[in-house]
């Protein structure tokens, strides 16, 4: 099962994909709660190298309100995370694929909230490959 939702961008300045990131993530009403620098955490605690990784926490009120009236465990789940990690000289925008909150609940109610997020993940995922 597909969990992931994907660009890859020709975007050479790792700042400036994730600033792009951020306002295609805006442009659709997502804001970022959480950021984990997870290049950084890993060298500091483990003293280990990796490329650039970022997890962005991105967060619709209306949507996480929706889903959490369906269900309150639904949280486990938020807020949405996007991933923007290098992949050789290109940048991979990652989101997790809101269906997945569907398919790991079996709640149907589930289902016109995680319709709603995709479409708008879609748009700011395909805003970003048109840049």
């Amino acid at each position: 099962m597909a969990y992931d939702r994907t660009v890859r961008l020709a975007v050479t300045d790792f700042d400036a994909a994730v600033a792009a990131v951020r306002r295609a993530l805006a442009d659709q009403g997502f804001g970022v709660l959480t950021e984990i620098d997870v290049r950084a955490t890993l060298k500091a605690k483990l003293d280990h190298d990796m490329e650039d990784y970022l997890i962005l926490g991105a967060c619709n009120p209306p949507l996480a309100h929706r889903a959490l009236e369906a269900d309150r465990s639904i949280g486990l789940l938020l807020p949405c995370n996007v991933v923007v990690r290098r992949d050789g000289d290109h940048t991979l925008v990652q989101a997790l694929d809101p269906g997945t909150m569907v398919t790991l609940t079996g709640l149907d109610a589930l289902t016109p909230v995680a319709d709603e997020a995709t479409a708008r993940l879609d748009a700011a995922l395909s805003a970003l490959s048109a840049a």
